[in-house]
């Protein structure tokens, strides 16, 4: 898996930024959003139990992390059509704020290193990325159990600061002075 310090890779997916269809689809690349720090969390599959409720966690964080001039992109392995469908029958997924990317040819899961052996999808992997596109923190689980963008966000606001951050760290608290 890359890991901290490693340069995201370079990638150009289908993504859906809408329910309609005629304005559903979008190419997205890492030079969509040159210069700012991206949130690219990736989950197993789509029409599932978990992942939705992950992915209402991190639309309902949406304005902190645009305050914090960061883009959250939401990706699995399955296709646009299968991310527009779910979509437009799921409540919580209507209105989201980011793009669904699809990944469906593996290319980026599988150059991040985060494919599932036994699934064949993309595992529960969260990476947040520097302005210069590089990886600065990897958070994976099981593919059971959902992540907190709570905690992602956290991370976050420590690594904007470019200071030392103690253990349980909150945005607006003294940082470590050397």
């Amino acid at each position: 898996m890359l890991g901290i310090g490693k340069k995201f890779p370079e990638f150009k997916l289908k993504a859906v930024v809408s329910t309609e269809a005629k304005n559903a689809f979008k190419d997205v690349t890492n030079k969509t959003f040159a210069g700012k720090w991206l949130v690219v969390f990736f989950y197993p599959k789509d029409f599932t139990f978990v992942c939705p409720t992950e992915i209402k966690g991190f639309a309902d964080l949406h304005s902190e992390f645009k305050e914090r001039d960061t883009e959250v992109l939401a990706a699995s392995t399955d296709s646009e059509f299968v991310h527009l469908a779910w979509r437009q029958s799921h409540g919580d997924l209507k209105n989201l704020p980011f793009p669904m990317l699809s990944d469906i040819k593996r290319e980026l899961s599988g150059s991040l290193g985060i494919l599932d052996e036994n699934e064949g999808v993309a595992q529960r992997a969260t990476f947040i990325v520097d302005p210069q596109g590089i990886i600065r923190f990897v958070y994976v689980t099981d593919l059971s159990v959902g992540r907190n963008p709570n905690e992602v966000l956290r991370i976050l606001d420590g690594l904007q600061t470019d200071e030392l951050c103690p253990c349980n760290w909150e945005k607006g608290e003294e940082t470590i002075k050397v």
